[in-house]
């Protein structure tokens, strides 16, 4: 593949401190050739010029590579947790660029799975799985709970709604990192008693300075301090319905 053809991703990707070398700058463009052929089909992202996909999809994806740590929490490889990834954002781009990663996909629409499990065959990767459920169930699973060093989640939602879905997956010590935008002042006091009642301590917000990525893009990071308790996550719908800590909880 010709590397200009992704060459707003290609230097984000270097201001980023993530340098994509030829063999994966080709794995994004079969990655976007893929997605906009099976958007034709059924409705995996509104955004379908492709020069868009290289910056609002991937190089966004890529803004949380520089602040993952080299290792997980046992140091070994680190486990990464993408919840609601949707068509693989950021997760499955984060693999293409990390690929020491191991990485699991959690998505609960059926459609999106197939096309998940689709790039992961088509792209060959290893240490990649794919979850098709809701996280307000998976979340309790003795083999999925607070099992993951990392756990993401670039979906529109409050952060408190967010936290109650990605904490439970995060092992003590771990980190979860919400992808959001700016300002957030009033969400992140709004979040508060949510993220200490999960188990989090305080939010720190990363900004996010890359060219061609405005909005006021940033990351919310917060460490796991404590175990959360077996209560959270509440049943499917009632995170979103009843967001901990908000008036309407």
């Amino acid at each position: 593949m010709e590397s200009r053809a992704l060459d707003r991703l290609e230097a984000g990707a270097v201001a980023l401190g993530c340098p994509l070398d030829t063999t994966q700058l080709g794995m994004f463009e079969i990655y976007r050739s893929e997605l906009l052929l099976w958007n034709r089909r059924t409705n995996l992202t509104a955004i379908t010029d492709p020069e868009a996909v290289q910056v609002l999809h991937f190089l966004d994806s890529l803004t949380l590579a520089a602040f993952l740590p080299s290792a997980g929490t046992q140091q070994a490889p680190l486990t990464l947790l993408d919840v609601g990834t949707g068509a693989g954002f950021p997760g499955l781009a984060l693999k293409i660029a990390r690929p020491e990663l191991r990485v699991w996909l959690l998505e609960s629409t059926g459609k999106k799975v197939a096309f998940l499990r689709h790039m992961v065959d088509i792209l060959k990767l290893s240490d990649v799985t794919v979850l098709h459920g809701r996280a307000e169930e998976l979340a309790h699973d003795s083999n999925l709970r607070e099992c993951f060093d990392v756990t993401v989640a670039r979906a529109v939602g409050h952060l408190a709604i967010l936290a109650e879905l990605c904490l439970p997956f995060t092992v003590v010590n771990g980190r979860f990192f919400a992808m959001k935008k700016g300002p957030l002042e009033d969400e992140l006091r709004q979040a508060a008693v949510a993220i200490r009642t999960l188990g989090g301590g305080t939010a720190r917000v990363l900004p996010v300075t890359t060219e061609g990525l405005g909005d006021d893009r940033c990351l919310v990071t917060i460490e796991k301090e404590l175990a959360t308790s077996d209560k959270f996550p509440r049943r499917p719908g009632m995170p979103a319905k009843r967001p901990l800590g908000l008036n309407s909880a």
